[in-house]
């Protein structure tokens, strides 16, 4: 009963915080890293931490909780294993670490967002923090494709180096805004298709969140 009471509590306000830290992750800490300023697995590491406990209060679910444990313990081996030597390995581990942590988030923050209820602030930040985890997932898909198929996409070298997480996030983002600058594209068909499908959410996602924003604020009205 308290822990109910402490999730009530906290966890609208979760969904700033962590869409908070991964805005300054993905905008600040990466570029910094790409600099050769920022420690990158060093901040991972400690955001995969926060995220650990902001999702267990924001879902509830054990099942959330172990799934944010596999991939924080993902994190922690491919920093081992990349300082003692290297490889494709590591970076597998670490793209598959934060494709779990994408998928779990936005499931998380997706039933927090959508639930019936008052439309809060914090619930509007949370559609937020939901559209920038969508781009992670996304990048880590990037990542992986790129690390099995070299190829995959023009311009965009997906190998173990500092500025790798700056370049996929932009890539990501630029594709899920369907901005297009032309600088980085795919050529593989699998990289072709998750293009594709992470651009029909950028466009279908806003129109979506809004309609089910209002619907709820409406329900609730009515209630009332």
């Amino acid at each position: 009963m308290k822990f109910d009471a402490f999730r009530e509590r906290w966890a609208d306000p979760l969904l700033t915080a962590l869409t908070i830290l991964l805005v300054i992750m993905m905008f600040v800490v990466a570029p910094l890293q790409a600099l050769g300023i920022f420690a990158f697995q060093v901040s991972e590491l400690l955001l995969a931490l926060l995220l650990v406990g902001g999702i267990f209060v924001i879902s509830g679910s054990p099942a959330a909780v172990v799934a944010m444990l596999v991939a924080l313990a993902m994190i922690v081996t491919g920093a081992i294993l990349r300082l003692r030597s290297p490889s494709i390995l590591d970076l597998n581990l670490f793209a598959a670490s934060w494709l779990i942590v994408g998928t779990t988030m936005a499931w998380a923050v997706a039933r927090a967002t959508f639930a019936p209820g008052r439309i809060t602030y914090h619930r509007v930040i949370g559609a937020v923090l939901l559209y920038l985890t969508v781009a992670v997932i996304f990048a880590a898909l990037f990542t992986l494709i790129g690390s099995l198929v070299p190829d995959a996409f023009r311009e965009l070298s997906v190998e173990d180096s500092p500025a790798l997480a700056s370049r996929v996030i932009y890539f990501s983002f630029v594709t899920l805004t369907t901005t297009g600058y032309g600088d980085v594209s795919p050529v593989h068909p699998i990289a072709r298709s998750l293009c594709n499908l992470e651009a029909i959410f950028g466009q279908l996602y806003p129109a979506t969140l809004l309609a089910r924003l209002v619907t709820l604020e409406i329900a609730h009205r009515g209630k009332e």
